[in-house]
């Protein structure tokens, strides 16, 4: 009896995500719906609760290591790679719809380019996206992860990176997971070291884009290159 009335519920919940949306459901209810497709016979309601509970918010628990959610969310590790997956099928969706070698002709481009890049990491990271003579994206590398100040980007190696995709010029990337889109004196003096590297064997840096959420700061729009 029991087994038939939460497939019932599910079933229900199903058919209003089809009809409405996700928008339409409360952040216990996303996660519930989630959990139908890894935890086949329990109540999903009480787990999305008491995960919520632990975690605070579906962001939060979106950003969880797979570790941390079995340790700590008491789930096991099937559910914890699925949950971990995705902010990442996230970032890599919101890349395919951009086509896989956009034009970034423009900081409104470049800035929701690299806004995309940056999806589900809750910690910093620093790309180099590497474009043709028409603006045309060869490749976004990922060249370093941790902060500007406690690991230094080294510019040699933003030089051998801009060389190995050939790379006519260059935009640089990072985020700031606080949500501070205020360029840090690092920041400044960082992207300052690489253009004049990258100046050597004449591959200029168009912007530096620093990105927190869905919003990005334009080195080149505020006149900092």
């Amino acid at each position: 009896m029991e087994k038939k009335v939460h497939e019932g519920h599910r079933e229900k919940l199903k058919q209003r995500f089809l009809k409405e949306g996700l928008n339409a459901f409360e952040d216990h209810q996303v996660l519930e719906l989630l959990l139908f497709y890894t935890i086949p016979r329990r109540d999903t309601n009480e787990i999305a609760h008491r995960l919520l509970n632990k975690y605070g918010s579906l962001e939060s628990l979106f950003d969880a290591s797979p570790e941390d959610l079995v340790q700590n969310g008491g789930v096991t590790p099937n559910t914890a790679v699925f949950l971990s997956m995705i902010p990442q099928l996230a970032r890599k969706y919101m890349l395919i719809k951009q086509g896989k070698k956009p034009i970034l002709d423009s900081s409104v481009k470049a800035g929701n380019y690299a806004v995309s890049l940056f999806v589900g990491k809750n910690y910093e990271a620093f790309y180099v996206i590497c474009l043709n003579s028409q603006n045309k994206v060869n490749h976004a590398a990922l060249v370093h992860e941790g902060t500007i100040n406690e690991a230094p980007v080294y510019p040699r190696l933003i030089v051998e990176t801009a060389l190995r995709y050939k790379a006519s010029s260059v935009i640089l990337a990072h985020n700031h997971p606080g949500g501070s889109l205020k360029p840090s004196n690092a920041d400044i003096e960082v992207t300052r070291k690489i253009s004049d590297a990258l100046k050597t064997i004449s591959i200029n840096v168009i912007d530096h884009m620093i990105c927190a959420g869905n919003a990005y700061f334009s080195f080149a729009e505020q006149g900092l290159l």
